[in-house]
């Protein structure tokens, strides 16, 4: 079916481009008429800080939405009345906001606390009608923008808090520069302007639709402000990654002597298969995401597959299309000095480095065994948790609020634990409330709490809490515990009342508890379909056991140089991430996912041409050294064009997308190189012929899926024209020399 369809494209080529171009017209007026805003929510499932978020959206709806800190300085203080009236004024035209249910200005009564102790900082509490999440940044800039311009040399204005962060929020995305560098790379990789083009051009079509249809997807899922953009990040380097495969085999098909028609159908025959698995298994561990069960990675892992099913679409449709416009100028412009010509795979450096993983297995594998033991070692030390704002770009308003809060009142004000009191009504509920408060003004770690703000129908009260630690402390996540655990059961026992401890700091613990808990599903859900996924193709017990191990070691190293980097030092020095950062625990989930189902790409990549070799000689050393050494050179080429892109992150000023660039980037250079090119041959030549052992009772009842490499034999190649058969095409034998790929 993959050669009929690839045929009619490159038979049909102009009439392909064309029906492109309008999915793409197409894609973009829809997405107008009918995308969907951003919508993302954090709050666990189930939690104690649901608990909270629900009983106020139910019983306080004025105090369920996020608050803004409006935080004042005046190097003059505020005795001056025209200081006093300048911020009147503001606060005033923030009080119009039609999204604002209520303020509190340091100048009112009972607004003492909310200024310093010197009197020159003060801070107004604007509460709104919703949460971050159901804002757009557009919105949010709508409210806070002006705040921001009312400030002047007298006086200085900043604003903290979720609503102010989204305002502030930068594109995660960096695909302009992943491009660039991903062009630089295949312009070495295949030293022709044209040849460099194609990946490309199938790139940009796919992302162009897929960036579409993300807007429309946003109306039927919940789909957070920053999944499409790193969704794109995935989909350029998978979309490049695949099309770089089904290019060289091209190359490789003409280097042969073949008509361009027939090396466009063997490079989908073969490589266009392995893109098809390879693909699937990407989205396979990306919708793996879905057993997390944290809603705001849901929208994250359909966006994502959605870009590589297109991307995949691309490359099996539009390429072969644009190969039949290419034909034999494929080499043309070509760039001096960069090898224009394919040599054959035994002249090259990989065979070298086959032949040496050959003689030295042990060493190989022992070495390989030793490095990523030692990069994975500081994940043992990884301390899982939210930064905070005071890792904000320092030109941020965020990190200028938390900063000015922090000296004024303390590390803990800019995010304080709220609790919600039920369970009694009227004078009983206030003075219950009254006394909680008191008790656990005296709890280690409690620099201060408010006086209750009771609801209309007195039937539920509001404390304010604030640590004597920042949000991301681990000293702060002790306080939640203790006041869940102890403080607040001991201070209501037997009173009737129910108390959520919520807030920012309550729900951040609480994802990170509700996903870790959840992790071993994750991991073994995604792990156990890629073991079944890989026997069924190579027919072996050991060769999918072995990737699944391997990729484990990989994603742990990964996680050792993300948690480097966290940790501050040299590593953290370089990138722009502070000392002691805490790493979010859904970076290590989507990093895991995107890691697990690129490395299945490059697992099928290499065993596929070692299996080829292997049914062709039976001798299991000659195929995989023959086997690493024709496909390390698109391995190694893709995925340099994937740490380029995904590194661009790191360019960013997020200490998330940081975060997630280090992590993805480190995750692919080691598996493409210590995984791939080093431990996997390594293995492979010490287990010999155990490598294809499988029983023959699970023979039986597994299923065939076929994705080595075989080319067109010669009598497949018929007549310009005339459609070939698949059948013929799956069951042809490998023609001519191998050369490298």
């Amino acid at each position: 079916m993959l050669v009929q369809l690839a045929d009619w494209c490159y038979r049909r080529r102009r009439r392909v481009v064309v029906l492109w171009i309008a999915a793409l017209a197409a894609a973009f007026a829809l997405a107008n008429a009918f995308g969907g805003e951003a919508k993302q929510d954090y709050v666990q499932p189930g939690s104690e800080s649901r608990a909270a978020t629900d009983a106020l959206r139910a019983s306080f709806p004025e105090r369920a939405g996020d608050t803004v800190q409006i935080v004042l300085n005046s190097k003059d203080g505020f005795s001056s009345e025209g200081i006093k009236a300048k911020v009147g004024d503001i606060l005033a035209d923030v009080a119009d906001d039609p999204h604002v249910t209520g303020l509190a200005s340091p100048f009112a009564d009972g607004g003492a606390a909310q200024v310093s102790s010197d009197g020159k900082t003060a801070f107004a509490l604007v509460s709104l009608d919703k949460t971050a999440d159901q804002y757009t940044p557009a919105e949010a800039q709508q409210l806070i923008d002006p705040i921001l311009a009312a400030g002047d040399d007298s006086l200085r204005v900043e604003a903290g808090g979720p609503v102010a962060a989204l305002s502030q929020a930068a594109p995660v995305g960096g695909e302009v520069i992943g491009l660039v560098a991903a062009a630089l790379i295949l312009l070495v990789t295949f030293g022709s302007v044209v040849a460099m083009g194609l990946p490309l051009l199938t790139a940009v079509f796919g992302l162009g639709v897929t960036m579409a249809l993300g807007e429309m997807l946003r109306r039927v899922l919940d789909v957070p402000e920053w999944a499409t953009a790193t969704a794109a990040m995935v989909g350029v380097g998978v979309g490049i990654d695949y099309a770089l495969l089904i290019v060289t085999r091209y190359r490789t098909g003409l280097a042969e002597g073949h008509e361009p028609r027939r090396a466009a159908l063997t490079a989908i025959a073969t490589a266009g298969r392995a893109v098809v698995f390879a693909g699937l298994t990407v989205v396979v561990a990306l919708l793996g995401i879905l057993l997390v069960g944290q809603p705001a990675l849901a929208g994250f892992a359909f966006t994502a597959s959605l870009f590589v099913l297109v991307t995949v679409s691309a490359s099996l449709t539009l390429l072969p299309a644009m190969l039949g416009f290419a034909g034999r100028s494929i080499e043309r412009l070509h760039v001096p000095f960069m090898g224009k010509k394919q040599r054959t795979y035994d002249t090259t450096r990989w065979y070298r480095w086959s032949r040496f993983v050959q003689r030295q297995p042990w060493v190989a594998a022992i070495a390989g065994f030793v490095v990523l033991a030692a990069l994975a070692a500081p994940f043992l030390g990884i301390r899982f948790g939210t930064p905070d704002a005071q890792n904000d770009p320092k030109s941020d308003t965020t990190h200028q609020a938390y900063t000015l809060m922090a000296d004024a009142f303390g590390p803990g004000s800019s995010a304080p634990v709220v609790l919600t009191i039920q369970g009694a009504s009227g004078a009983e509920l206030l003075t219950a409330t009254d006394s909680l408060a008191a008790r656990l003004a005296r709890v280690t770690g409690v620099d201060s709490v408010s006086s209750a703000v009771v609801n209309d129908a007195r039937d539920t009260a509001v404390l304010t809490l604030v640590p004597t630690t920042s949000p991301q402390d681990e000293a702060t996540e002790d306080l939640i515990d203790a006041l869940r655990d102890t403080a607040v059961p001991a201070a209501v026992a037997d009173t009737g009342l129910t108390v959520a401890v919520g807030g920012t700091v309550a729900a951040n613990l609480d994802i990170t508890r509700g996903v870790a808990e959840r992790l071993p599903l994750f991991f073994g859900g995604v792990l156990l379909v890629s073991f079944v996924l890989l026997m069924m193709v190579f027919r072996s017990v050991v060769v999918p056991l072995k990737a699944v191990l391997m990729n484990l070691l990989a994603s742990a190293a990964a996680f050792g140089v993300l948690t480097l980097a966290a940790s501050g030092g040299a590593v953290g020095d370089l990138v722009g991430i502070p000392e002691a950062t805490p790493v979010p625990i859904l970076l290590p989930v989507g990093i895991f996912a995107i890691l697990f189902g690129l490395s299945m790409d490059y697992e099928v990549f290499l065993l596929s041409r070692i299996k080829e070799e292997y049914d062709k000689t039976g001798d299991n050393a000659v195929a995989v050294a023959d086997g690493l050494a024709k496909s390390a050179r698109v391995i190694t080429a893709g995925a340099a064009v994937m740490i380029t892109v995904f590194a661009s992150f790191v360019l960013g000023e997020d200490v998330f997308s940081k975060m997630f660039g280090i992590g993805l980037a480190a995750a692919v250079l080691i598996d493409a190189t210590i995984v791939r090119m080093v431990l996997v041959p390594a293995t492979m030549e010490l287990l010999g012929d155990r490598n294809w052992w499988l029983p023959g009772w699970l023979d039986r009842l597994l299923p065939h899926i076929r994705v080595e490499d075989h080319d067109l034999s010669d009598k497949d190649a018929t007549a310009p024209g005339t459609p070939v058969h698949p059948a013929a095409v799956l069951a042809g034998a490998a023609a001519g020399q191998e050369r490298s790929s």
